[in-house]
């Protein structure tokens, strides 16, 4: 019966939270688009995470909640140039470091830096390979670390798939 009140008022307060925000998305997606993608990124992360731990719908809902907060933080705070060093340093670990070897990045101009590590790596059944890692970003002299997995493109670039 608890579980249910949770999930629901979970839900209730997701749903009010994204209707409230609707009439400034479109301003918030032209002004701050890495704000939107950091909350978006962090969402999955957050719901994937839950599911993972074998959560049920109140853990998966506040997961995503909690990484949609935590996401937009992030991403509000990473310039064009962060972002780009990051996706450098994650496309060199997928492609080169073996678990466990870091990549890491470091933006002079804004102090923000990070690493990036793979822990696993899988091949799927039709031949793509894929390799779970762990994030961590420093920003603001604040540490944040989210883990996920990104796949191999037929045009050999990494796509982070959660």
């Amino acid at each position: 019966m608890a579980v249910r009140k949770v999930t629901r008022l979970v839900s209730v307060v997701m749903i009010a939270a994204l209707l409230s925000s609707c009439a400034t998305m479109t301003d918030t997606v032209k002004d701050n688009p890495k704000a939107v993608l950091g909350s978006l990124l962090g969402g999955a992360v957050g719901v994937g995470i839950a599911a993972a731990a074998g959560g049920g719908t109140g853990a998966m809902l506040g997961a995503g909640l909690g990484g949609m907060l935590i996401g937009g933080l992030i991403g509000n705070r990473l310039d064009a140039r962060d972002k780009r060093m990051a996706a450098e340093a994650a496309q060199k670990a997928f492609e080169n470091n073996r678990a466990g070897q870091s990549s890491a990045w470091s933006n002079p101009d804004t102090g923000n830096s990070g690493t990036i590590t793979p822990t696993r790596t899988t091949q799927l059944a039709n031949g793509q390979y894929c390799r779970e890692y762990k994030q961590t970003i420093t920003v603001g002299g604040e540490q944040h670390q989210a883990y996920g997995t990104a796949c191999r493109q037929a045009d050999g670039t990494w796509q982070i798939q959660s």
